[in-house]
């Protein structure tokens, strides 16, 4: 047995544990298990694929040639399966699970890159990987646009009387929070509802919002939700 194939898989399994650690520990769908299967069996197809392209005998009759990357090519196409399978779209019309998905297909990327040779590009792949995704945000709220500097939230407000709504929409955008959305219906017990999309400064807290909100004359009920 050749040992360099071993080093390879375990290359890809430390890289796998490291995305797969990253998302564990925010708690999304995809964790441990998932990019460690993901990366090491990326990484040994792409070996199958590179070594049976060479295994197979030629004659002066017949000359068999295969690309040594064909199989692994697919890899990243067949990995899309799994990644359509953690995008949700929640209720709000929101949508979440892009960077997840995003990570099955690098932790795909990465496994690959191992099986070809490539350890020192794949390492620092993941590298890049982790600063992207863990360091880089929280950078750009600091010292970035002010749009990178707010985090989104949804605000789903119960009215009694029509009247007020145009006031608390008012009163809403004196507290500093910018209104990205509307959405007012009448609900059946002659109340009405509101439901908006608002931008605030990453550092106010959701409480602070709801205390706030609950507060504005002809508010009677008041949620609010993260996007």
């Amino acid at each position: 047995m050749d040992i360099s194939i071993l080093i390879k898989l375990g290359i890809s399994a430390v890289l796998g544990l490291i995305i797969g650690l990253e998302r564990e520990l925010k708690r999304k769908p995809v964790g441990l298990k998932t990019s460690l299967v993901i990366s090491i069996v990326s990484c040994l197809l792409t070996i199958v694929s590179i070594e049976s392209a060479y295994v197979f005998p030629s004659d002066e009759d017949v000359n068999i040639t295969m690309d040594p990357l064909r199989l692994a090519a697919q890899i990243i196409s067949g990995i899309g399966f799994l990644g359509a399978g953690v995008i949700l779209r929640r209720g709000n019309d929101s949508i979440s699970g892009l960077t997840t998905a995003a990570m099955i297909w690098g932790a795909a990327g990465i496994g690959v890159a191992v099986g070809a040779g490539f350890y020192i590009e794949a390492m620092f792949g993941v590298f890049l990987l982790i600063i992207s995704v863990e360091f880089l945000p929280a950078l750009f709220t600091l010292v970035g646009p002010k749009r990178l500097r707010e985090k989104e939230l949804l605000l789903k407000i119960i009215v009694t009387e029509k009247k007020d709504i145009a006031h608390i929409i008012n009163q809403v955008q004196q507290q500093d929070m910018s209104i990205q959305h509307i959405r007012i219906k009448d609900l059946k017990n002659q109340t009405h509802f509101a439901e908006l999309n608002i931008a605030v400064d990453y550092r106010k807290r959701t409480t602070d919002v709801y205390y706030t909100i609950s507060n504005i004359k002809g508010v009677e009920s008041v949620e609010v939700e993260s996007l």
